[in-house]
């Protein structure tokens, strides 16, 4: 493997564990709530609300979730 194709691999390595790292379900959240804030600016409603909302439900699940698996082990 060529030394650019190494840093390459490398440089997207990082930045999927970075994104995406233990969770997919939360980037996969964060993503959606992201695009439903822009469509629901875009379609000029007041959407400040809606990230900051996304953002607690998506940890209070996550917290939940890792509860439930803390209790199990």
């Amino acid at each position: 493997m060529s030394r650019i194709a190494g840093w390459a691999r490398g440089f997207a390595s990082f930045w999927w564990d970075f994104i995406i790292g233990d969770d997919w379900t939360l980037a996969a959240g964060v993503i959606l709530a992201i695009s439903a804030t822009v469509a629901l600016a875009h379609h000029a409603i007041d959407a400040w609300w809606f990230l900051p909302l996304a953002v607690l439900t998506l940890l209070a699940l996550s917290l939940t979730r890792a509860a439930r698996a803390a209790r199990k082990a």
